[in-house]
């Protein structure tokens, strides 16, 4: 049998193998994990469907691989389950021949390039690795009229949903999208290959996996969505005194109370007030979709590159909780141990440059959400207070959104709210 990659689940359909776990004429169990794969900033292993033995690698270090792709053959042991190879041939390419109206689709046509680009969303280059997809009637119709075949979009065990559509769509677009920059005069392109040697001393780096992705991702959400910064500075001399104050208490219970646990709070508190910020945009429903729940982001600079494990319900959490959670998501982000699941379903990023030493930076929107927060380090600085110079400890903030969903006075008002609640902690918020 040839094991494919399976369903990653929420939108994700490639990735990039940095891995083999296995070789040829291995013995290997059911559910043992046979290759990583870098998706989405996380790297994951991918357990075998079924027993038996490896006959072939069908896949290298490097390669991207997409769901349905063939990882390795294998020789099933013997008592090895049908349902591992069912689940297995879900994923699997169709031998029977498409329907005559989706084989006139697919099939090459004499029009120019700029007229195939207009093709219905139909007309993608997916294979086919849901034989047999089950879908709801209005789901079925939708996929009709724009062409689609819905046998090219995996679906949860078969079942292709409202939300398996759209994300299919969407990625036919960006598909499309991209295949219109790389063609000549859409994009500037180097004039020519330069040997930078000739002006002295250099050394290479191939770009890792990680940092492609990364990459990838930013440039798709630069060139996506029409962002803009608004920045402002925090007092927060009170809030470093609470947290000298109270360390030693929290160090008792496990947990270093950091400024990012009070960050955290803040930011959930104020995302409450202003719940545009906790959204996202439908781009093909053409609806905002408001989060009633608070999974918060957490920039992580590590040596391969920045990832961002989201902490759930944070608005459920005190601050020794928070203060764990944060330990504990950026040693397993350093240490690349990050889980799929752990990068997923945040709402709101926050990129806290503080401790590197950086000031105002222009943070970009971690798409689908539609606002981010950046901060740089708290410096000790001379402020008016009540006609009087005073030094405080004074934290710039700046808040990226996404103008297609937030105006200039919403993001005017989610800053001075989210300002006041740095500057509000007592010590009533903090004891234990």
């Amino acid at each position: 049998m040839d094991v494919k990659l399976p369903n990653l689940g929420e939108g994700a359909d490639t990735g990039t193998v940095v891995g083999i776990l296995v070789k040829p004429g291995a013995q290997i169990k059911k559910g043992q994990n046979i290759i990583e794969l870098e998706t989405g900033k996380a790297v994951a292993p991918i357990p075998s469907p079924a027993a038996g033995t490896v006959t072939n690698i069908r896949v290298k270090e490097g390669d991207k691989l997409s769901v349905g792709g063939v990882i390795l053959s294998l020789d099933e042991a013997a008592g090895g389950t049908s349902t591992a190879t069912a689940a297995s041939a879900a994923s699997a390419p169709a031998k029977k021949s498409a329907p005559k109206a989706a084989a006139k689709k697919a099939a090459p046509a004499p029009e120019p390039e700029a007229e195939e680009e207009e093709e219905s969303a139909g007309a993608g280059e997916a294979e086919i690795v849901n034989e047999n997809p089950v879908a709801p009637p209005s789901v079925r119709r939708v996929a009709r009229e724009l062409g689609i075949d819905l046998r090219k979009i995996p679906g949860e065990e078969g079942r292709v949903t409202w939300e398996d559509l759209r994300n299919y769509i969407a990625r036919l677009e960006r598909v499309a999208a991209q295949k219109k920059a790389a063609k000549p005069g859409a994009a500037a392109a180097p004039a020519e290959v330069i040997d930078f040697s000739h002006w002295g001393s250099i050394y290479k780096r191939p770009v890792s996996p990680l940092r492609k992705i990364i990459g990838q991702r930013m440039l798709e959400s630069r060139q996506a969505i029409p962002e803009v910064t608004q920045f402002d500075e925090a007092d927060v001399t009170a809030l470093n005194d609470l947290r000298k104050k109270f360390a030693p208490e929290y160090e008792k219970k496990g947990a270093r109370l950091t400024v990012t646990s009070f960050i955290l709070k803040a930011v959930a508190a104020t995302l409450k007030k202003h719940p545009s910020f906790n959204a996202s945009l439908d781009e093909i429903a053409n609806e905002i979709v408001f989060k009633e729940y608070f999974h918060l982001g957490l920039a992580v600079d590590t040596e391969a590159g920045l990832l961002v494990p989201v902490i759930r319900d944070v608005d459920k959490k005190d601050l020794v909780q928070l203060s764990k959670d944060i330990a504990e998501v950026a040693t397993k982000a350093r240490d690349r141990k990050l889980g799929l699941e752990e990068m997923r379903g945040g709402t709101f990023t926050i990129s806290n440059q503080g401790g590197i030493g950086g000031g105002h930076f222009t943070p970009i929107i971690n798409r689908p959400e539609v606002a981010i927060l950046g901060l740089g380090r708290s410096i000790l600085k001379p402020v008016v207070r009540d006609g009087k110079i005073e030094t405080r400890i004074m934290m710039p903030i700046a808040v990226a959104y996404d103008h297609r969903v937030i105006d200039g006075g919403a993001a005017a008002r989610f800053t001075v709210d989210l300002v006041a609640a740095f500057e509000k902690f007592s010590e009533a918020d903090v004891k234990i």
